[in-house]
């Protein structure tokens, strides 16, 4: 679809930097530096070995100069697109193409965010925007209970299904060690929760946590090298549908769909293969439609497909096994943790989450106000 060769490339190594909230005076670059070392000294390499360096933050003007000047590297190649939390799975692409190309061998793709230590607002300041500013909208959340609203009214999803979605990702963050959240949540105790914006409760939206990490990638032909087993990208594919709310074509339909066949058809593969789902999950409508712009069901049966405890431990369909950003962690940008946790599966390195026999797992960034979309998938073997 892009000229891209599908599984040319592989994710070898992957980390997490310190999560939830950090020691006092702890930096953004302490966080990816964290994530780049850890990640390396998963696979084997050394900081010597990386000759790309990809990076995105809210936090740094000129992300990759300053993570390159910190890590003491004169990368090759270096890219810092920054389109909200689909940004890492954009990085991926852009450094898939870069190896085949032969402007770098080794990438590392990185991220760091101080936004619960310093305040949503210092991390992330706002523009003023015309069209809605005026009306002094409670972003990003209202932008999503707009979405949340609309597919309500015309699907007839309730407020019960999203609250499935924040029960599920309860579940599953409760087999994960480093997960902020630890106390079992209910449907009940998502229904009573107070409202932010409606009809999204405080357990609609996702975590406020300082964090990070990184991923490396290399040639297919070195990756098998390594000191781990490779997780090939197999497809890849992006799309940007608007940039504020009041921009979105269909509050109900994201550029997902978009993204989403680009990399199937990269793959060779459809939704029906996929073994794990890692969707990037800010606010609980997030999942419902990118289950069905992704093509697990189809358009507006997303409240029916999470209900009874569907994508949850021992349900049907796993995803967001992490505990995802509703109660593992979302650091201002989600998605490179997305990425790292869909490694992990196809690993086998999951404990008590692990999904028996996964060999292909899909990873899937949001970015803005549901406004770029990023699929990546990525399997244990090419044929």
């Amino acid at each position: 679809m892009n000229g891209l060769v599908r599984g040319s490339v592989a994710v070898v190594g992957v980390a997490e930097s310190e999560l939830g909230q950090v020691a006092p005076g702890t930096t953004p670059l302490d966080l990816m530096a964290q994530g780049v070392v850890r990640a390396l000294a998963d696979c084997g390499l050394q900081l010597s070995d990386v000759d790309g360096l990809f990076a995105a933050s809210t936090q740094l003007r000129f992300t990759t100069m300053a993570l390159a000047e910190y890590l003491g590297i004169v990368p090759r190649y270096q890219d810092s697109t920054q389109i909200g939390g689909s940004s890492f799975m954009s990085h991926v692409t852009h450094a898939m193409a870069a190896i085949e190309q032969g402007l770098c061998e080794v990438a590392v793709i990185a991220y760091g965010s101080t936004q619960r230590s310093l305040s949503r607002a210092t991390a992330s300041p706002r523009e003023f925007n015309p069209y809605e500013s005026p009306y002094r909208p409670m972003l990003p959340v209202s932008a999503y209970a707009m979405a949340a609203s609309r597919h309500m009214h015309q699907y007839g999803t309730t407020i019960e299904q999203l609250a499935e979605v924040a029960v599920a990702a309860r579940r599953w963050a409760l087999l994960n060690p480093v997960a902020w959240e630890k106390k079992p949540l209910t449907l009940a105790d998502v229904l009573a929760a107070p409202r932010v914006s409606d009809p999204l409760g405080v357990r609609d939206c996702c975590l406020v946590n300082d964090g990070g990490g990184a991923i490396v990638l290399t040639s297919a032909a070195r990756a098998r090298t390594l000191a781990k087993a490779p997780a090939y990208v197999l497809g890849v594919g992006e799309s940007l549908s608007h940039a504020s709310i009041s921009g979105m074509p269909d509050l109900t339909q994201t550029a997902a769909i978009h993204s989403g066949a680009q990399a199937y058809a990269m793959a060779g593969v459809t939704a029906a293969d996929v073994d794990v789902a890692l969707v990037y999950d800010a606010f609980t409508i997030n999942t419902v439609l990118f289950l069905e712009d992704l093509g697990f069901c189809a358009k507006g049966e997303g409240g029916a497909f999470v209900q009874g405890g569907a994508i949850g431990p021992g349900g049907r369909f796993p995803v967001n096994t992490n505990g995802g950003g509703l109660s593992y962690c979302h650091p201002g940008m989600y998605g490179l943790l997305l990425l790292v946790e869909a490694v992990r599966q196809l690993r086998g390195e999951c404990g008590v989450r692990q999904v028996p026999g996964c060999a292909l797992a899909l990873a899937h960034g949001n970015g803005g106000v549901l406004s770029s979309q990023a699929t990546v998938l990525l399997g244990t073997a090419l044929d």
